[in-house]
């Protein structure tokens, strides 16, 4: 074969099998590039995103901190009525949170709450920024415009009368705000805060605790706007039973209600008229019908007698009853009832400042032996020990008693004192259960179920872990001014299907003078009338479980001893009865098991001429096999 043959087959075969083609040069290379800029594009993207959001972060925490630095200051403008400034300071709030709120309303940001995992903490922190929002727009902001109808000055009894306007057309604002901010509770209470970052769950926790209390402090005020007018009569006057409770004779919500008064409010001015006594009112043959459970455990003495109808510790028991024994001997229906004590009056006359007895009638009863002039300081012994030194008859008595209570009130509702020291004072009252209402109305009964006011032993009002200690007197005398309680919840350990046990220890000590048999007057030892030797104080202890408890056992001064056991609205009940003599104490302990523990116990006692805060000791826990 010719080299030029050669050559040809060669080709030939080039042709059928061509070479692969070559790289253009730096064509790789670009394909490298590119990806390479789609990566350092995306990771500028997320890096700017990143920087985007720290910087929102950024901004959110810087507002919601001076907002928070906004609410004292919010507070004490309020508290020192200076309406301009608090207009200020909600303006600037708003402005804070707004900027909070933009900030977490960002696109980026939202779309940072949806990845996995930390997604959840963009979205916790952008709910807390939207609830500040609205707490200050919707709950502070209408509560500041509405504020200057609301002063405290405005809203205390005058000569005339209170204004109730102002009230009945805030009544709106307040309810919109209470429910405004009771929302954003709702809502960041719904947030898991099991998964978040440390520096998201603080926040949140703490922005749930302090809604918390503000949310209670909205529906209160949004609930006493709503019935303080109609109660205090803006639309018709309103007829109240007023019991004066003595508690140198003691009843389960305090002491018997002798001194029985009527009180009218009238387009906010508060009278006081019909002046009577249980005494007075005698003997209810047949008895006045009373629940059946309560009959059981406190007998149909409370049907009976006016001074008894508070044998219960259930204030709208006692009251209804007390209604209907003042209709049948009266033949005036009422529109509720109200309760106070000698020591509430006392917190009034703390603000109010002294008040004088004018009438001849009441300073001729006292002889020049008791003051005429009462005050804080001493209007509980006048009233609870010295006035049986000084005047003998029972009638008597009552008399000076509903005329001490008829000059007190007539200084509260004439204007006179201080009005944040006399709404003071009437809040220390209801706290210690020394204040009490209840309504015939049953829409505003509803209402009043929800508070401590309302003296009910059970419904909304009663926390789940409620135990309760009561005294009713057994000895048919005033020999409770010298009994002194103490009472101690004793929280014992859990069992492991969550169940736990608690005592209530009550310590009673008779401080009345060894010879109290012939010092004191008979109609305050009793004179040995009920077979308690004088100078002895007879005492029914009493002590209310959480619904669903049961009563174990009972012990008295360290020996387990019989005693009686109830139920009522489906709490547990536990009775003993104790005969102290001068100097002597006991101890009472009831214990109580199936307590469900989700809750710190806590306890309500009767109130005594002791203070509560020397009354109820700090609850103590013990470890399992712990001796009591």
């Amino acid at each position: 074969m010719t080299d030029s043959q050669r050559s040809e087959t060669i080709t030939d075969k080039t042709e059928q099998h061509p070479a692969p083609p070559q790289r253009a040069p730096g064509k790789g290379r670009r394909r490298l590039l590119t990806v390479g800029i789609c990566l350092a594009t995306l990771l500028v993207i997320a890096g700017a995103a990143v920087l985007w959001l720290g910087a929102k972060a950024s901004t959110i925490k810087r507002e919601l901190e001076a907002s928070t630095q906004l609410v004292p200051k919010l507070k004490a403008s309020i508290l020192e009525n200076r309406p301009a400034d608090a207009s200020s300071a909600v303006d600037e709030l708003q402005r804070h949170t707004a900027t909070a709120r933009d900030a977490a309303a960002d696109p980026i940001w939202t779309l940072a709450s949806a990845a996995p995992w930390l997604g959840a903490n963009f979205s916790a922190t952008a709910e807390i920024a939207r609830s500040a929002d609205d707490v200050a727009t919707q709950g502070a902001a209408p509560l500041v415009k509405v504020y200057d109808s609301l002063n405290w000055d405005k809203l205390m009894p005058g000569g005339s009368g209170t204004d109730l306007e102002p009230i009945r057309k805030a009544a709106p604002a307040v309810a919109s705000a209470a429910h405004a901010v009771s929302a954003s509770a709702e809502r960041l209470n719904g947030i898991d805060a099991s998964s978040l970052l440390p520096q998201i769950a603080g926040p949140l926790t703490q922005a749930r605790q302090q809604l918390s209390s503000v949310v209670d402090e909205l529906d209160t005020a949004s609930d006493a706007a709503g019935l303080a007018p109609a109660m205090l009569g803006s639309d018709k006057p309103r007829h109240y039973l007023l019991l004066v409770q003595n508690n140198a004779e003691a009843r389960a919500t305090g002491g018997i209600p002798g001194a029985l008064v009527v009180l009218t409010a009238d387009r906010g001015k508060i009278s006081l008229s019909a002046e009577t006594s249980a005494t007075e009112l005698g003997v209810f043959n047949p008895p006045v019908a009373v629940d059946a459970e309560q009959q059981r455990i406190y007998s149909d003495r409370m049907g009976t007698f006016m001074q008894d109808v508070n044998f219960t510790p259930d204030f709208p028991t006692s009251a209804t009853t007390a209604l209907k024994m003042w209709e049948q001997k009266k033949g005036e229906q009422l529109d509720g009832a109200i309760s106070i004590d000698p020591v509430a009056l006392g917190y009034i006359l703390d603000a109010t400042g002294p008040v004088s007895l004018q009438d001849p009638q009441i300073i001729a009863l006292t002889e020049g032996k008791l003051p005429t002039q009462l005050t804080g300081k001493n209007v509980v012994k006048t009233l609870l020990s010295d006035v049986y030194a000084q005047i003998k008859d029972p009638k008597a008595q009552d008399v000076y008693f509903a005329a001490v209570a008829k000059e007190i009130f007539s200084a509260f509702s004439s204007g006179k004192g201080e009005a944040k020291s006399l709404l003071a004072g009437v809040e220390k009252g209801v706290g210690e259960h020394r204040v009490l209402l209840w309504s015939t109305d049953t829409s505003e009964q509803s209402v009043l179920t929800k508070y401590t006011l309302s003296g009910s032993i059970s419904g909304p009002s009663v926390p789940a872990a409620q135990f309760g200690a009561y005294f009713n007197d057994g000895t048919g005398a005033k020999m409770d001014y010298y009994v002194k309680r103490t009472v101690q919840l004793i929280q014992q350990c859990t069992t492991p299907d969550g169940y736990g046990a608690v005592k209530v220890r009550i310590t009673s000590t008779n401080t009345a003078p060894a010879d109290a048999a012939t010092s004191l007057p008979a109609y305050v030892t009793g004179g040995g009338a009920y077979g308690v030797p004088p100078g002895t104080a007879q005492s029914n202890v009493i002590a209310y479980g959480p619904a669903q408890a049961y009563v174990e056992s009972a012990t008295q001064d360290g020996k387990t001893v019989p005693f009686g056991a109830q139920r009522h609205d489906d709490r547990p009940v536990g009775m003993l009865s104790e005969q102290l003599a001068p100097g002597q104490s006991s101890t009472i302990e009831f214990t109580f098991i199936k307590i469900v523990q989700h809750s710190q116990p806590e306890v309500v006692v009767t109130p005594t001429v002791q203070s509560m805060d020397n009354v109820i000791l700090p609850t103590q826990s013990e470890t399992c096999g712990a001796p009591g």
